[in-house]
């Protein structure tokens, strides 16, 4: 079994600055890697996981949407959903029109259910709250990569991957993951505060932590493959949607023990 996680980024342009994959095994991190892009990181996973192939990969952005926004937006699936943000998820990022803030002179919708069932379960992670998928600007928003990361989601199915929770669990596999499940309260724009937290994984090889203290991006990479390492046995058997709920909006892959 392959365990690989991406920290994925939203941006328009230099992506290739941003976005990290890492690959454990054995219980040590055996590729740190800067991705030169969205496109490449697709690519490269459909080529390394035919159909059948034990792989799980962690991808760094919201599946999904709210399902009342699903619907609202025509479709039935997820497949649907994933196929009408290819078509318009551009145009929501230009426009920034509601329920989309963020942009300067937009302002947070009220009344409407701004987050996932998933999200609001787990609430704040070492006092980090989850962010609205519809935030498309500003500190910490996952907006703009979610929008740009669905269609890959789209090639990534098309192409033999069970995307969980929307299908049957198979292999090769693709979860949903949010890093700071995985790094905990680490001030992770901190150089010094991820070199220390590093010291927890005494088999780094010198390139790939030097990469990750360097970097917060390679640094949610590595951190997040070594503990989807860790919790191998319980991605391998990944459970079953509980429900349409998940079936339409997804959910968050974490741990039996934060569950």
């Amino acid at each position: 079994m392959r365990v690989v996680a991406v920290d994925w980024s939203g941006a328009k342009t230099n992506t290739g600055n941003k976005i990290w994959l890492a690959e454990a095994a054995g219980g040590a991190l055996v590729r740190l890697e800067r991705m030169p892009g969205r496109d490449a990181v697709a690519a490269l996973l459909i080529d390394e996981a035919p159909p059948g192939s034990r792989l799980v990969v962690g991808l760094d952005f919201a599946f999904s949407m709210p399902a009342w926004f699903v619907e609202r937006c025509g479709a039935a699936t997820a497949y649907e959903f994933w196929r009408v943000v290819e078509e318009h998820g551009q145009r929501w990022l230009a426009e920034c029109a509601p329920p989309f803030w963020g942009r300067r002179g937009t302002r947070k919708p009220a009344g409407i259910e701004l987050f996932r069932r998933s999200e609001r379960d787990f609430g704040a992670v070492a006092g980090v709250m989850p962010k609205s998928v519809f935030q498309i600007a500003g500190a910490g928003a996952v907006g703009t990569g979610s929008i740009r990361g669905m269609p890959v989601l789209r090639r990534l199915h098309d192409a033999g991957f069970s995307i969980w929770p929307f299908d049957a669990p198979g292999w090769p596999a693709a979860v949903e993951i949010y890093p700071r499940l995985f790094t905990g309260p680490v001030r992770k724009s901190d150089a010094a505060a991820r070199t220390r937290h590093l010291d927890r994984y005494s088999q780094l090889v010198p390139a790939m932590r030097s990469a990750a203290e360097r970097s917060e991006d390679a640094f949610d990479a590595a951190i997040s493959a070594l503990e989807m390492w860790r919790h191998r046995d319980e991605l391998a058997a990944l459970p079953s949607a509980r429900d349409d709920v998940d079936r339409i909006e997804g959910a968050v892959w974490k741990p039996e023990a934060q569950a």
